[in-house]
């Protein structure tokens, strides 16, 4: 089966908007293990009769696991809108982005159990033979979904994913590099978009 977009990682939706309009009249899907984040997604696109909404996370193995995230409620004392976005399942990363501006602890996280899918078990799931974008932005697990796709078996004509956690909280490295190769083995052009994204894009 074919899809338009798939987004793991897709939070609330809030800026998703241009990038799923292509993909309207296509088969989408959209990931988002944090609760508050899945409903609001899910108001935000109503209206995308094709798209599908899962409450749960893409990583390299089957199993459900403790997925950390900030609380709904210290997002406003933390002052910073991006806080909702922070979910790992590794409590110690979302600490990791403690600064004199955003001062989060232990106190503002909360952790809820979660299927995890790994990325071989969720395209045999759902049929998935092809894909014309797939948008990764899992804070720190891009290396275990991207390393467990079969690039033989998968026809993805573009891949968006963050770089700036591949290696552990802002770092990036060798595991990096191990993705950057393989892409590229499999015929992908690689492009940074910015300081913290790289898109690539079957040549």
């Amino acid at each position: 089966m074919n899809y338009g977009a798939i987004f793991i990682g897709a939070h609330t939706g809030e800026f998703l908007e241009e990038k799923l309009a292509p993909y309207i009249n296509k088969k989408n899907i959209l990931i988002e293990p944090v609760f508050y984040n899945f409903e609001q997604l899910k108001k935000k696109f109503t209206s995308f009769k094709n798209t599908q909404f899962l409450d749960c996370a893409i990583s390299n193995i089957d199993e459900v696991r403790s997925f950390y995230y900030i609380k709904q409620d210290s997002i406003s004392k933390l002052g910073k809108h991006w806080a909702s976005a922070i979910g790992s399942f590794s409590k110690d990363h979302i600490l990791s982005h403690k600064t004199k501006r955003f001062q989060v602890s232990n106190e503002d996280i909360e952790a809820n159990k979660v299927e995890s899918l790994s990325f071989k078990t969720f395209q045999k799931k759902f049929d998935i033979e092809a894909i014309d974008f797939l948008h990764i932005d899992a804070e720190g697990a891009e290396f275990d979904i991207m390393h467990n796709i079969d690039y033989e078996s998968i026809d993805i004509k573009k891949i968006f994913f963050e770089k700036k956690h591949f290696d552990g909280p802002f770092s990036t490295g060798e595991k990096l590099n191990i993705i950057k190769k393989i892409l590229i083995k499999n015929n992908y052009f690689l492009s940074d978009i910015d300081n913290e994204n790289i898109l690539a894009e079957k040549k």
